[in-house]
């Protein structure tokens, strides 16, 4: 009886959607957020082409989608918080015009520095995507019926990694890199325009709000001065993993970090709520979550770079190359979500997934520069089978432990760590990356004649556009390449065991029925009770 009572209390009060009326929703907040994730995959494929234009350095390839990361990092807490403030409608809208801006400066760029400046403030508006689609699925579905919709925007998400990559690499070979941004602008606003007919929530109008802007900037700096530091640690002697500057930015961002967690616990309304995150389903989701960011974002961005690169194919042809692991997003994502909301668990497939991304990943660490291409694609369909089971499902498991008032910051914190996670991993890998093809290059050069070395050191100073270095160090570049991705996926098979670990322990929770935390009525006569005496 009370079970029924609490589902119609929870339909009356958040006025209950039909399933038409929530498809009619999700076709705008998921046309929003497919165009937000398709600027990010068709720019991967192009990074290769731009920084060769730009005549850019390998850490200057991490930045270009570093940048982005982390600005959608720090800007996702504060999106979420003012959803739970403020119009959710409004909001999104808003994230769409700031992503569109910053799409228009990025095609604009003539220099890799405005090109960074410009990715900042994509990421900013992607940050609210991020948030606020995720907050708002979160307002109108019930945890239980939400698999399937959270399967829908899995599938979104597989479709813009999988079109991205092929749709930038047709781009560049044909009209240009810059058309890679410009091509995000229609998109965008024809989002817009869908969400201004479809997307109708009432705001609650709350007295005395406060948004915690210190916690947010301390957030930002403390992130971004350890991001520098991995991004140059170990490429020469001034920056060494072990060394007084090291030691300058380890501090200075922990120290900015620990400032943040003080400010967080003082403020009324903190940016990461310390309650959300000491919760013990929220606290195993950030760390599954930083973890995931790290293979996911981190491993797979340099994929298309190998193909490129390495292995000498055009955009076009790498980025049909990353199929194989967009399908297993696509198969996974929807799979799960439909059996999820068909069964009510979805433990099993969270543990799935993290345990597919270990072996995925474990595979690809064995890949060199000659590996052949149908088992590469084997190995990639793994990672994305396992990426497909996890990222909306942490997600879901989360929102099922919180209140409605609480949802659009608990989603936003989960996604803030994970594209922290991201951030961490472009930033680190690359830099191993990096490490270990400078390593390589200068042993095979090292072994040429004394003429070939002139040539091939004048050659590696100008950056990596490999169309204009002479064949022979064209060929050591690439060699190294390739010999050296198999290294970064070695470390995110290793950041895939935290993930299984953190999963693990998630305690397997029933998924509710009604969109809001329902008090049984056994236990509100006894609170009456209590309060009276």
């Amino acid at each position: 009886m009370s079970a029924t009572v609490g589902e119609t209390r929870a339909s009356t009060e958040s006025g209950a959607m039909t399933h038409s009326e929530i498809l009619k929703v999700l076709t705008g907040l998921i046309a929003a957020l497919f165009t937000a994730l398709l600027s990010s995959t068709i720019v991967s494929t192009a990074l290769p082409t731009i920084i060769g234009e730009l005549h850019g350095t390998q850490t200057q390839y991490a930045w270009i989608i570093t940048a982005a990361l982390l600005a959608t990092a720090a800007s996702t807490p504060i999106w979420g918080k003012l959803s739970d403030l403020f119009n959710k409608k409004l909001l999104v809208q808003t994230s769409i015009v700031i992503f569109v801006v910053g799409s228009i400066i990025a095609g604009a760029a003539h220099n890799v520095p405005l090109l960074l400046g410009a990715r900042v403030i994509q990421g900013i508006g992607m940050g609210g995507l991020t948030a606020l689609v995720v907050a708002i699925i979160g307002s109108i579905i019930p945890p239980r019926d939400r698999g399937r919709y959270s399967g829908y925007m899995g599938a979104a998400m597989a479709v813009s990694m999988s079109g991205g990559p092929v749709l930038g690499g047709v781009i560049v070979d044909t009209v240009g890199w810059r058309w890679c941004f410009y091509v995000c602008v229609p998109l965008a606003v024809i989002a817009l325009f869908l969400l201004q007919r479809t997307l109708h929530i009432e705001t609650e109008k709350k007295e005395n709000v406060s948004i915690d802007w210190l916690g947010a900037t301390l957030l930002t700096a403390g992130v971004s001065v350890l991001l520098i530091w991995v991004s140059f640690a170990g490429q020469d002697d001034y920056y060494a993993w072990f060394s007084m500057q090291s030691l300058y930015f380890v501090f200075g961002g922990l120290a900015l970090l620990a400032l943040t967690m003080f400010v967080e616990s003082k403020v009324k309304d903190p940016i990461l709520p310390i309650k959300i995150i000491t919760e013990r389903t929220t606290a195993l989701a950030i760390i599954a979550s930083v973890a995931v960011g790290v293979g996911l974002f981190g491993a797979t961005t340099f994929l298309t770079q190998y193909f490129q690169t390495a292995r000498g194919f055009d955009p076009t042809a790498a980025g049909l190359l990353t199929i194989p692991m967009v399908a297993g997003m696509l198969v996974a994502s929807v799979g799960s979500g439909q059996m999820i909301t068909k069964f009510g668990q979805w433990k099993p497939f969270v543990v799935s997934g993290a345990v597919l991304l270990l072996i995925g990943f474990g595979l690809l660490s064995t890949i060199d520069h000659a590996t052949n291409l149908w088992t590469i694609g084997i190995f990639m369909a793994i990672v994305g089978l396992g990426t497909g089971m996890l990222m909306q499902n942490i997600v879901l498991a989360v929102q099922n432990t919180v209140s409605v008032e609480n949802i659009g910051a608990a989603s936003s914190i989960v996604a803030f760590f994970r594209t922290f996670g991201g951030a961490i991993g472009v930033s680190v890998l690359g830099s191993i990356l990096a490490s270990r093809v400078g390593t390589l290059t200068k042993e095979s050069v090292s072994a040429l004649p004394p003429e070939q070395q002139m040539v091939a050191g004048k050659s590696l100073q100008d950056g990596l556009d490999l169309n204009n270095m002479p064949d022979f160090v064209g060929q050591i570049v690439r060699f190294a390449y390739g010999d050296a991705t198999g290294r970064i996926f070695l470390v995110a098979a290793v950041v895939a065991i935290v993930t299984l670990v953190a999963v693990s322990f998630i305690p397997n929770r029933a998924l509710r029925t009604t969109i809001d935390i329902v008090v049984p009525e056994a236990d509100e006569v006894n609170l009456e009770k209590s309060a009276s005496r």
